[in-house]
């Protein structure tokens, strides 16, 4: 389950990017998010991608073409306020695309990405073809477009998240319904031989789900709950934090199940939505746009975890 990752470096002048590992050393948090819709009359998908380091938070929002991607990038330094309000344009396969975002009044409380006040809209063919944040009639009225008729479907979210034993993450399992707050904890116990033992425990919305004695010897593995009559498939990974040296992330996939349905895809190696698509060796193709949540977890001892 394990893969080689980039993650994204928040933006800075000229578009400059950072490698991975200064990334990682800097606690940066990165939330990801793929949307499908219709643009210039073609299935695509929407990538909105948020991050928080120590100096700014970043947003980007990126819209895969035939043959590039076409990305905006909005720096939220402090006084950097022109950029918290504004629009950018681009043209797919000879159609104009519009991105509308207004985050003068955001209210993050902590997270990276934010909670309340804001909107980020994209437009085209005189539709808003998604609209993110609570402020929707206002990114109406802005962009002075209709709403599409195609809803956007959520295809997946890929986080990174910093913390010590604890992890939280906020997480809707379809964009209709509301947020779900997933928590992850690792505990030491000791087994009354002088040893420790390792244990692990998955909880959403403050209820255990998922529960893992004995954790070195059961670090990868799967388990099926029930979480209001919805089948939710759990996948984690954790060998890199209890036998690799250093900083180092754990994999968690959580994917709401239909009936029939294969193991999650492979999570993906690089930004570009085209990535959670396809299958390799060891897991089966699934239906393309079924939701799956790709939680890196880092587990660090030593600096400020946002």
């Amino acid at each position: 389950m394990q893969d080689p990752i980039g993650i994204p470096a928040c933006f800075s002048a000229g578009d400059k990017t950072e490698d991975s590992a200064t990334v990682t050393k800097t606690g940066q948090s990165v939330f990801m998010s793929v949307y499908k819709t219709n643009i210039a009359d073609q299935c695509r998908l929407i990538t909105v991608t948020w991050c928080k380091n120590l100096l700014l938070h970043g947003l980007s929002v990126s819209v895969d073409g035939p043959e590039t991607e076409y990305t905006c990038k909005v720096e939220l330094k402090p006084w950097n306020f022109w950029r918290k309000q504004g629009s950018k344009s681009f043209v797919v396969d000879g159609k104009p695309l519009d991105i509308f975002w207004d985050l003068k009044a955001a209210k993050f409380h902590g997270e990276t990405e934010p909670i309340s006040e804001y909107y980020v809209a994209v437009v085209s063919g005189e539709e808003v073809v998604l609209v993110l944040g609570d402020m929707r009639k206002d990114a109406y009225r802005k962009t002075g477009c209709r709403p599409a008729l195609i809803d956007p479907i959520l295809v997946s979210r890929r986080e990174h998240v910093f913390g010590k034993k604890k992890f939280h993450t906020r997480v809707k399992f379809d964009e209709k319904g509301g947020f779900h707050e997933i928590s992850i904890e690792c505990k030491n116990r000791n087994n009354g031989n002088g040893d420790d033992d390792s244990e692990m425990e998955i909880k959403i919305d403050g209820d255990l789900m998922v529960h893992v004695k004995h954790l070195q010897w059961k670090f990868r593995g799967n388990e099926s709950i029930l979480f209001k009559k919805v089948k939710i498939e759990v996948y984690w990974d954790v060998h890199d934090w209890l036998f690799s040296p250093g900083l180092r992330h754990a994999l968690f996939i959580i994917k709401p199940s239909s009936p029939a349905t294969s193991p999650p895809p492979p999570p993906p190696t690089s930004p570009s939505p085209a990535g959670i698509c396809g299958s390799v060796e060891g897991f089966n193709p699934i239906c393309s746009y079924e939701f799956c949540l790709f939680l890196y977890a880092w587990k660090v001892d030593s600096y400020k975890v946002f």
